[in-house]
């Protein structure tokens, strides 16, 4: 064997183990993702929850606002449906996309929700368990939206970019 031939397999080994080990790395940080992606669904099924006590709650003591009740009902249903299609794959952008619209969504139905308390009702434990849950949410969705800004980093920087494109990496949305 030739130096130059030498040369050529020790530059294309060099090439193929950089290969592997970025493609590991949008692996690696794909997988992040999802691993981040399961306590925001269970923060986001926890919320429901509690939101699902709420309306059983209100319904009977809040009869002339049962328009709101039925947004905020219609809101939970909506969000629970987004969060669920973003569970099959929260990297995807579309989903993430529509579990944060739907989030908006619900977060203006309980805004417009009476603030008055009803009637022999004493809701403070409730609201305090909302309130926790609610913080508990945000914490959840900082640590996903770290990982996804790591994995877009990794997906824009310039030597991975020609990998990107290759294996089908995209970049994922925050949420």
């Amino acid at each position: 064997m030739s130096t130059p031939q030498i040369i050529g397999l020790v530059v294309a080994a060099a090439l193929l183990f950089w290969i592997v080990g970025a493609y590991n790395r949008l692996v690696r940080l794909r997988g992040a993702i999802v691993r981040r992606f399961v306590p925001v669904e269970e923060q986001f099924r926890q919320r429901h929850a509690l939101l699902q006590q709420l309306l059983d709650a209100l319904a009977p003591v809040l009869l002339n606002a049962a328009p709101r009740l039925d947004a905020l009902r219609a809101a939970c249903q909506q969000a629970e449906a987004a969060c669920a299609h973003a569970a099959v794959r929260p990297g995807a952008a579309g989903a993430i996309t529509s579990l944060r619209l739907a989030d908006e969504i619900l977060t203006e139905a309980r805004a417009r929700l009476p603030v008055q308390a009803a009637a022999g009702l004493d809701l403070t434990a409730l609201n305090a368990q909302l309130g926790a849950s609610d913080a508990t949410l945000a914490f959840a969705r900082r640590q996903f939206n770290d990982a996804v800004t790591a994995y877009n980093h990794a997906v824009r920087q310039i030597p991975t970019v020609l990998i990107v494109g290759l294996f089908g990496f995209r970049s994922a949305a925050t949420l």
